[in-house]
């Protein structure tokens, strides 16, 4: 095993983490899952780094050895603000300057309308869950200016981008994808002006490289604590979202991914551009395509906040996907929604509950559902290339009833 070249697939999403090595062939060699625990805001840099360790720990050091290249996949929008003046905390996973803010995080109206005043009109940073609407918030509360103030050198992550830095030590390094809802330009590979003239500017990530790309090798210190080679490469990442539509192995135009875990995302491949943040539409560059698509908040956080995984599959056979049950729900845990709707002030819908739970499962996966369909008939409305085939990833895509709920809706 140590003498085989490896590549290693570190995937962190919004209820666990997994890491998967393949060789060359791209046969799955090893792998390692962790689930986080419940963590209060402040606590998930602490997780998400005892997640990573534990990874590589599993892993073994015999199959880090081997690994000539690795990258990550975060939430997208999940953004972090750290003092990289504070090397050693830093890399130790500290020197936060607030809670993180997660990829779900609707921030104020008037912070969206600022965003709105500097953005050109219908832009994905503008979105309440945006990226620069998440810095824009730290902004308005004086967070960066502070520590600046005292000294330090404030910086803003995403989630891939912190855990990458974490095994390379360069805290300035992001990449296309998770830099779109900050504002970055994919087509011209730069920041736009509207964006660096700003006083924060100086936050923004310095080098955002093509996902994939390399970056840095690891350091000395994670080379010696994990097995890790010191030639071993961290390669520039991408969201959780794209990392499942890559993983597809979508090709044409036309087809897409929708990912069902703690929330629905869709993405189609289309050979046209569609952005527009009033309806939660944005576009992620893949090659010479566009990945165009967007991620509710709708999905399995929902279905796991009143039923378990046992009693999922306990309700299951008692489902019948062909007979609607007439519920009308918009499945969310709490007001706000990304895509189809970008509203942060929607109202979750479900009610009437019915007393029988397999009648009230089926309609929270028929609510789902309808929140897929719609946003892909979004999507082509918009104008991106017509849908033609639905893969599915995630924990989800294992309910045969919900498939063919789906299947009856999506045609």
């Amino acid at each position: 095993m140590a003498h085989s070249k490896l590549y290693l697939g570190l995937d962190f999403g919004t209820s666990g983490a997994r890491a998967v090595a393949i060789n060359d062939a791209g046969e799955v060699l090893a792998g390692a899952k962790q689930m986080y625990g419940n963590k209060a805001a402040a606590d998930w840099p602490a997780e998400w780094h005892r997640a990573l360790r534990a990874l590589l720990s599993e892993l073994g050091r015999e199959v880090c050895a081997g690994v000539a290249a690795a990258a990550f996949d975060g939430t997208s929008s999940t953004a972090l603000l750290v003092n990289t003046a504070d090397a050693g905390a830093v890399a130790a996973g500290g020197a936060h300057l607030a809670a993180p803010k997660l990829y779900n995080e609707a921030q104020a109206r008037e912070v969206v309308e600022r965003a709105k005043a500097m953005a050109p009109a219908k832009h994905t940073a503008t979105a309440a869950s945006s990226t620069l609407c998440k810095l824009l918030a730290w902004d308005a509360d004086g967070v960066w200016q502070q520590a600046q103030a005292r000294g330090g050198q404030p910086r803003l992550l995403h989630h891939a981008d912190w855990l990458a830095a974490l095994l390379h030590g360069r805290w300035a390094a992001s990449d296309w994808n998770n830099c779109l809802k900050l504002g970055f330009d994919p087509a011209a590979e730069a920041f736009p002006g509207w964006l660096t003239s700003q006083p924060f500017a100086g936050l923004l990530p310095a080098e955002v490289n093509a996902p994939g790309a390399p970056v840095a090798p690891v350091t000395a210190q994670v080379a010696a604590a994990t097995g890790l080679s010191e030639d071993c490469l961290i390669c520039a990442g991408t969201t959780d979202s794209i990392a499942a539509f890559m993983a597809a192995g979508v090709r044409r135009p036309g087809e897409a991914v929708t990912s069902l875990g703690s929330t629905l995302a869709v993405k189609l491949l289309s050979g046209t551009r569609v952005n527009d943040a009033a309806t939660g539409v944005y576009s992620h560059r893949l090659g010479d395509t566009w990945l165009v698509g967007g991620a509710s908040n709708t999905g399995g956080a929902v279905l796991r906040h009143y039923f378990s995984n046992e009693r999922i599959a306990a309700l299951t056979p008692r489902l019948r996907p062909d007979v609607p049950t007439g519920l009308d729900y918009y499945p969310l845990l709490r007001p706000g929604e990304r895509f189809p709707v970008a509203d942060p002030a929607l109202a979750p819908r479900l009610e009437p509950r019915p007393s029988d739970d397999a009648l009230f499962l089926q309609g929270l996966l028929e609510g789902m559902t309808a929140v897929e369909a719609r946003a892909y008939a979004v999507l082509a409305a918009m104008g991106a290339t017509p849908l033609t085939q639905v893969y599915t990833a995630g924990g989800g895509a294992r309910n045969a009833a919900w498939t063919q709920m789906r299947q009856r809706l999506l045609g």
